[in-house]
């Protein structure tokens, strides 16, 4: 019976690099953004909203990030048809909004994130470039 295993974790440093890249990749489309990542508990590691990014897409942001990690797949593979039940049932802290993504790294799910303020595509672009910054599966 086995005790312990090893895992692997997203450093600051990578956690720099997503947020430099997703920065970079929001400012290249023209769109201020919220931008989350959480460990695979679900941890805030490092947050920043953009001047000019709509405030109240942190919250959503959030809930992308903690999504994705929690089920380690996109927001948007939340069927549906239970996207309000699972809404009201974790009072906001799972969504089927599009730009969450899971941070996945040789397989291992390291985390998520969470982008919100543009249209789910720019959402999506964004969290793109930032898991590309740390080569991360995608």
């Amino acid at each position: 019976m086995e005790f312990t295993r090893s895992s692997s974790v997203l450093t600051h440093t990578g956690v720099l690099a997503m947020l430099q890249a997703a920065v970079s990749k929001a400012e290249e489309i023209g769109q201020p953004q919220c931008i989350v990542i959480v460990d695979a508990s679900g941890e805030l590691l490092g947050e920043i909203r953009m001047i000019g990014a709509k405030f109240l897409s942190r919250k959503s942001a959030r809930s992308k990030a903690r999504t994705a990690a929690s089920t380690g797949g996109p927001t948007t593979g939340i069927p549906e048809a239970v996207r309000p039940a699972i809404a009201a049932a974790t009072e906001g802290e799972m969504t089927g909004l599009g730009g969450g993504l899971p941070i996945r790294i040789h397989g291992a799910l390291l985390g998520g994130i969470g982008v919100g303020s543009g249209s789910p595509d720019q959402d999506l672009a964004v969290a793109g470039a930032a898991l590309a910054a740390v080569g991360a599966d995608v």
